[in-house]
């Protein structure tokens, strides 16, 4: 097919070499630098091209000559701290031998060519610097720039991009080897030779010039250097600062140069990255944006060549830059060395020493440092010259970054691509990270970690499957230990940077742009008897959505013809939203862990945001042990399928489906779509017309939400039946409250009462003599019955509907049905069965269950507010304090508001008397357990509108006025309720409104370590140029923008209660671990198996009184005044000092 052959053409030629991705970061970068005074895009620049090797000149051969350059670069970076020095300190043996060899060079060739050396002189007669030639940049026509000869090339001779045109203008020239002659007049450069060059001479010239124009370029460069190095050391030198990489490493224009230089230098283009280094590096207005981080990329690269010549030049721009070297720089440096043949201990000695004289250690490389390939290798080799006992310790801290193991392929994207079209936005960024995908997957390949990395799992799972279980190791330790027994070879640690998402739109627009003009089919495909022509397979239009206009691609009618006739049966998925088929790797960083080869960060935030990443980055290893290990442990809970129960779901689901039972049925019985013609809309009155319309939005409203539940179901039932025969696992990460969530979007235990009930435990573990009743107590809390009556009671009327709980178990669904009026209908059918099996064995002791029994807090929010507040009333209601029977918090707040109500009615308040006998638990649940995580009254007053319209009874006319009513009692029955709820609620109010209103955003520490930050600042727009379109990002994250103060007071007092929420669950799991149990929560409803029930609520309510034990208000309170006053007293105190 034509349309296939077009789009492998394009796959194969753009993806796999990723040249498209250079102009997308050029014009990035070009934009984020639009304040750059210097524009020499048009300027024309004649100048001799360096070599395209991209190494430098040789200062010698010798190891000799390494050692001046090594030394003297030391002496600078100790000089660097102490302040200035005279300049002549700075002129080392290293670089005398440059001068002089240039010197020598220069004077040799002079002396071929015949041609007398003297210095050149400007047109205002001052001399220049000797070895160096007069450039012109000309912006005006009818003006010509000097040319060495007529073989030198120009800048239209280049890829006509910006940052080239830049790196021109701003590079050093060389081209003094000729003299250049003036035309009479306006002293313009003639472009023919000198008049006593013969023809023979003339030759001669070109032949010489081509063999030493690379030589002469070097030469010239390492002038340069020296020059401004000398000009640097005789001004007064600030001192050295160490680069905040954590802080400046996510910044706009910064980031963007460091993913051009990562994709040039993994595509091979050295002399580009070189360029664009270079380019930021001489003008200082983009000097100032470079980072230590963009040096050693290119350190790197001269690394892997062995070229110590321009390591040590990259070492005095990083001077001359005003930073400092890190262990990443040094690395480079030892690794070059190890690769140096004879390299002189001398200079090896040097480095370490000067290591060590910045605080650095040599045991922090092997620690700290990525290695790839055989870099780490290299570097030993290079500390063995000196120290030939030398072994590192190995404490491997791991930082990786996962790519993606599917291979790109657009087509499933296009596949996708509903008939109605798909909002350009949305389809650029699914197109560009595929692609950054596939970057990460030849970047790991590249560095040859995927080999390591599978040695050292098959280990890791192989520990994992033996019977006799270890629980006093932890899966991350374990994966340590491993990795230092296979300390050789590159290290486990990707240090490639995220790409900005700005880019990675820019990046799919491209894409989408290539496909739309690219990608045709015969238009007589489908009926020959149409003309043959190639018609476009995509289409760019514009439709409104919110009175807003969005680009939209659509396919063309022909393509979604064809791919409705060629429909296959069964759907495709990408391996990272899939259920992992072994064990997921230990989180062992925050960077490291879940998946092998996909991706995945431990905290999930908004795209884009980058606050989280920088406060992890700065976290101490071992203050984020214990959140770590908590994952590892939910995650290391490995699944089944109850097929059975599976089997009749889908029988279900395939007959038309069942809305009460959860299973969305077909489009096919979605309402009607009337419609009407001119004619007949003449004949109505215009409110006909109003409520016609207004049934026509509901009816496609309706059957839009139709398909999409369909749609959602379709996804978890096709997943489900795919794994019905396997074990699988479900890795988890976190949200930047701390909260956990499973990675797999779309199939996972977090889902809907159908897919929870169709996951069991893969180990089976015996009842034991408790664990029969377990079953029966959790089977009446699924129903949603007895919620007053004691544990000991849900027992007693379990076994009274015993003949109900075997006819569900035996005939689903033509028998009783007793199931199906649950309030969890299908876990508890499958509760049914599990009872059923059980008590039909021989002995149900004995009998091996994979069923998880849950045990859930009852309104966990409130839980915690009262238990911070020593609320004795508020935890009461919330079972905190011992009871005969537990307490229903939902409940006693319906009860109080009944009570509210019945005194209005006695008034004669209208609504109140209308929702007399209308009042329940489940009116007013959702609100009650959502007022504690900020839900306003408005959203309450939704929640409670949208309960009241599932009453049959209740009359649709008072739904707005009852659920305005009843808001309003909830939130007063809440007050009195619990009283010190709210003023915690106010003071974590206040308290935010406050550190918004001075320009910072809230942080906080969790009690087990993990730092939080509120990602809410002020919206800002952003518009992204394209050849299809313009794209205009709303940007909610960017840290540079002041905080949005209504959410940051808002959400702080439920993110707090959150975070204290998740940081009772981690204590619970890894003391659940501890004891040997199987341990899985969804946020505070806790499972594990019914023999291990009483045991894990022992380890819950032990750790939930650890938590509170401590002084959670007061430590916060310490933590906000010493993060936003302390620096306010000091501003007082200096202002004071100044008046006096």
């Amino acid at each position: 097919m034509l349309l296939h052959v077009c789009f492998l053409l394009y796959h194969n030629a753009s993806i796999f070499s990723l040249p498209f991705f250079f102009p997308v970061l050029e014009a990035r970068i070009q934009q984020l630098q639009s304040d750059i005074v210097l524009d020499v895009q048009h300027a024309k620049v004649q100048l001799v091209n360096a070599s395209k090797s991209g190494r430098g000149a040789s200062s010698g051969k010798s190891p000799k000559n390494v050692s001046g350059w090594r030394t003297e670069l030391l002496k600078v970076g100790q000089t660097g701290k102490g302040g200035g020095k005279d300049a002549s300190a700075y002129k080392s043996r290293w670089m005398e031998k440059l001068i002089q060899e240039k010197t020598t060079k220069t004077k040799k060739l002079n002396l071929k060519l015949g041609i007398e050396d003297k210095p050149v002189k400007s047109r205002k007669g001052k001399l220049m610097l000797p070895g160096t030639t007069q450039k012109n940049i000309l912006t005006k026509a009818g003006k010509k720039t000097a040319s060495t000869s007529k073989k030198s090339k120009t800048l239209k001779n280049q890829e006509p991009t910006a940052i080239q045109a830049d790196t021109m203008a701003g590079a050093p020239v060389a081209a003094a080897t000729v003299p250049i002659r003036k035309a009479k007049g306006k002293g313009k450069a003639s472009k023919e030779p000198a008049p006593e060059f013969s023809e023979a001479r003339d030759q001669e010239l070109a032949e010489l010039e081509r063999k030493t124009e690379a030589k002469a370029q070097e030469l010239a460069e390492v002038e340069k250097l020296e020059w401004k190095l000398n000009q640097w050391a005789m001004s007064a030198s600030p001192e050295l600062v160490q680069d905040n990489s954590e802080a400046r490493m996510y910044e706009g224009v910064q980031l963007s140069v460091h993913c051009y230089l990562e994709a040039c230098v993994f595509c091979g283009d050295i002399d580009r990255a070189q360029r664009l280094l270079l380019t930021h590096h001489r003008m200082i207005s983009r000097r100032n944006l470079l980072n230590i981080g963009l040096y050693n990329v290119m350190m790197r690269v001269w690394a892997k060549k062995g070229s110590l010549n321009q390591i040590g030049r990259m070492f005095i721009l990083v001077e001359e830059a005003g930073l400092k070297p890190n262990l990443t720089s040094y690395c480079a440096a030892l690794e070059c060395m190890g690769r140096t043949p004879n390299c002189s201990p001398k200079v090896i000695n040097r480095v370490l020493r000067q290591m060590k004289e910045d605080g650095l250690c040599v045991e922090e490389l092997f620690r700290l440092c990525v290695f790839r390939q055989d870099e780490r290798d290299m570097v030993l080799r290079a500390i063995h010259t000196v120290e030939p006992d030398f072994q590192p310790s190995i404490n491997t801290v791991l930082h990786t970054f996962d790519p993606n193991n599917v291979d790109i392929c657009h087509c499933q994207s296009l596949s996708n691509l509903p008939p109605s079209g798909e909002s350009l936005h949305i389809l650029a960024k699914e197109l560009g990270n595929r692609v950054h995908n596939k970057f990460c997957i030849r970047m790991k390949s590249h560095n040859q970690m995927v080999d390591k990395l599978s040695h050292i799992y098959n280990e890791y799972a192989e520990l994992l499957a033996k019977d006799s279980k270890d629980f006093d190791v932890l899966p991350r330790e374990r994966w340590w230990k491993l990795e230092a027994e296979h300390s050789s070879g590159p290290s486990l640690l990707g240090d490639n940077t995220q790409w900005p998402h700005t880019v990675v739109v820019e990046l799919g627009t491209y894409l989408v742009d290539l496909m739309v003009k690219h990608m045709k089919v015969n238009s007589d495909i489908l009926n020959p008897a149409n003309d043959r022509k190639f018609i476009p397979v995509l289409y760019h239009m514009y439709t409104f959505r919110s009175n807003k206009q969005v680009g939209f691609i659509k396919p063309h009618p022909i393509l979604t013809q064809m791919q409705q006739d060629a429909m296959e049966t069964t759907l495709t998925f990408d391996s990272y939203v899939m259920p992992m088929l072994c064990p997921p790797v230990p989180w062992t960083s925050a960077k490291f862990g879940a998946y092998l080869l996909t991706p995945t960060k431990m905290m999930r935030t908004v795209v884009g945001a980058n606050q989280h990443e920088i406060l992890l980055e700065k976290c101490q290893d071992a203050d984020l042990h214990a959140v770590l290990d908590s994952l590892n442990q939910l995650g290391n809970a490995a699944w089944r399928i109850n097929q059975p129960l599976l089997d009749i779901i889908i029988s279900i689901f395939n007959d038309k489906g069942n809305e009460k039972l959860d299973i969305p049925p077909p489009n096919s019985e979605a309402p009607k779509i009337l419609r009407y013609s001119q004619q007949d809309l003449a004949t109505y009155s215009s409110a006909e017309k109003a409520h016609l319309k207004r049934e026509l939005v509901k009816a496609k409203k309706k059957c839009s939400e139709m398909h999409s539940l369909r749609m959602d179901a379709l996804y978890k039932l096709s997943i489900a039946n795919h794994m019905r025969d396997e074990v699988f696992w479900f890795p988890h990460n976190m949200d930047f409250r701390g909260r956990t969530y499973p990675c797999p979007p779309y199939f996972n235990h977090l889902g809907s009462d159908v897919t929870r009930a169709i996951l069991v435990f893969a180990e089976g573990k015996p009842l034991g003599p408790g664990g029969l009743k377990w079953l029966k107590i959790h089977l009446v809390n699924l129903t949603g019955l007895k919620k007053r009556s004691s544990l000991a009671g849900r027992l007693e009327y379990a076994n009274t509907i015993m003949d109900d709980i075997l006819d569900s178990a035996d005939n689903p669904l033509n028998g009783k049905k007793w199931w199906q009026n649950a309030d969890e209908p299908w876990q508890a059918l499958a509760c049914c069965m599990e009872i059923a099996n059980a008590v039909r064995s021989p002995d149900p002791t004995h009998f091996i269950s994979h069923f998880p029994v849950h045990q859930d807090g009852s309104c966990n929010g409130l839980q915690h507010y009262a238990a911070l507040g020593r609320d004795v009333i508020g935890a009461t209601s919330v079972n905190l304090i011992p009871c005969e029977v537990p307490q229903d918090v939902y409940s006693g707040v319906a009860q109080q508001v009944e009570e509210f109500r019945v005194r209005d009615s006695e008034k004669g308040l209208k609504i109140a008397q209308v929702l007399e006998g209308f009042i329940s638990r489940k009116v007013v649940k959702q609100t009650v357990m959502t007022v504690v995580y900020g839900v306003t009254r408005y959203g309450g007053r939704l929640q409670i509108e949208k309960r009241l319209k599932e009453v049959d009874d209740f009359p649709k006319e008072y739904v707005w006025d009852a659920s305005h009513y009843l808001v309003q009692q909830v939130f007063s029955s809440l007050k009195e309720m619990f009283t010190g709820t709210r003023e915690i609620q106010d003071w974590l109010t206040e308290s935010a409104r406050l550190i918004a209103k001075s320009g910072n955003t809230v942080e906080w520490v969790t009690p087990l370590g993990l730092p939080i930050i509120q990602p809410y600042h002020r919206t800002r727009t952003q518009m992204l140029k394209g050849t299809i379109q313009d794209l205009s990002l709303q940007i909610t994250h960017d840290s540079k923008q002041k905080p949005d103060t209504v959410k940051q007071k808002n959400a702080f007092p439920p993110n707090f209660i959150h975070s204290l929420d998740s940081t009772h669950m981690m204590l619970t799991a890894l003391y659940c671990y501890s004891a040997g149990l199987t341990f899985v929560s969804v946020h505070d409803c806790f499972w594990t198996h019914a023999l291990t029930v009483d045991t894990m609520n022992k380890v819950c309510r032990e750790q939930f009184v650890a938590l509170h034990s401590q002084p959670i208000l007061q430590e916060l309170s310490n933590f906000l005044l010493q993060k936003y006053c302390s620096g306010v007293s000091q501003t007082k105190k200096s202002r004071r000092l100044i008046l006096k």
